[in-house]
């Protein structure tokens, strides 16, 4: 004779915690306890034990378990071709920093259609792989002071640049690209184009910031009408007096608001990881002031800026102001050597 006794399928605890959490629920229910105080009592919501309890009806016990969430359609890497492959391997080996969304703009100049989906998948498999790494980052430390001003004026928020060349944002940096080897970094950006110029000094000074403002007005593509300044020892007295003898406005930052100057900060920021931290492994110590040279040649004319819906600096301003954009020479044995 069949011993017809019933026989109850072993279960995990979470599976045994929700079933005293539904029978709970069917004695409160019966009870006419409301269903918000309910969720209070068990601290489980009224949706999961309806949930709960269709499982329960559908499967048994078992229902109760955790199911594996894991998707029926899991991403699997495709073999893109071998053009599109090399080509995105091609430009991240020259750009290592930038990401899909700029890689995307420069493979669309070359006649190449791919997403940034598609890009971002290839760049994931190929570090995945170990054939790309990511650029380190270098590290920064800046030393500013406040001081009075002889001509400069406090940053006023009434203030308000239009056109390129109204409001030009200056600072300074300290990097040690390479070992033993610890420089100032000086950039100026436009606030409206982005338009950045470049320079490297051994010190920053009033000389080599004068030195700086003289390369600023010579490779602007317009004419600069005010300058922004921190409170740096650098921008005091043959500074001010050059802007003065020049007709330039010179802003200077109260202390302590290097939000107030953001765009030319943020500028360092990309300067430091797409370039520094990428010249460290490739490039020369003698030959700094070149590369730099040609790296603010592909910041305002190749690099795509989100800031700018993706255009150039030197598109955006042909776009926008169809301003003449002097052809900047790559050859910086012809341009002016200003590194002292």
């Amino acid at each position: 004779m069949k011993d017809r006794r019933r026989v109850i399928p072993e279960i995990s605890e979470i599976a045994d915690w929700r079933m005293q959490k539904l029978n709970l629920w069917k004695v409160l229910k019966e009870k006419k306890v409301k269903d918000q105080e309910v969720s209070q009592l068990l601290r489980v919501s009224r949706a999961t034990l309806y949930r709960w309890q269709d499982q329960l009806k559908e499967n048994g016990a078992k229902g109760l378990e955790n199911k594996n969430r894991r998707p029926h359609k899991v991403h699997k890497s495709l073999w893109w071709g071998t053009e599109l492959m090399d080509a995105v391997m091609d430009l991240r080996v020259q750009y290592p920093s930038w990401g899909k969304d700029k890689l995307v703009i420069l493979l669309r100049r070359q006649g190449i259609k791919a997403s940034s989906s598609t890009v971002g998948r290839i760049l994931t498999d190929m570090i995945r792989l170990g054939v790309l790494r990511k650029a380190s980052g270098v590290s920064v430390k800046k030393k500013k002071q406040a001081q009075k001003r002889l001509y400069a004026i406090q940053n006023s928020q009434d203030y308000d640049a239009q056109r390129p060349g109204d409001l030009i944002e200056v600072d300074t940096m300290d990097v040690r690209p390479f070992e033993g080897k610890n420089i100032k970094h000086f950039t100026a950006q436009d606030v409206i184009s982005r338009w950045d110029v470049l320079e490297i000094h051994h010190k920053a000074t009033k000389y080599t910031a004068t030195a700086f403002l003289n390369t600023l007005i010579s490779r602007m593509p317009f004419k600069i009408h005010a300058i922004q300044v921190d409170g740096g020892k650098e921008y005091i007295g043959e500074f001010e007096l050059a802007c003065k003898r020049l007709g330039i406005k010179l802003f200077v930052l109260p202390p302590l608001s290097p939000k107030l100057n953001g765009q030319v900060e943020r500028a360092h920021r990309t300067h430091l990881d797409e370039f520094y931290a990428v010249i460290a492994k490739r490039g020369k110590p003698k030959e700094l002031e070149g590369d730099l040279y040609h790296w603010e040649y592909i910041y305002n004319h190749i690099r795509p800026h989100q800031a700018l819906g993706y255009l150039t600096p030197a598109e955006y301003l042909e776009k926008y102001f169809h301003a003449f954009i002097r052809k900047t020479s790559l050859d910086v044995e012809n341009g002016d050597n200003n590194f002292c």
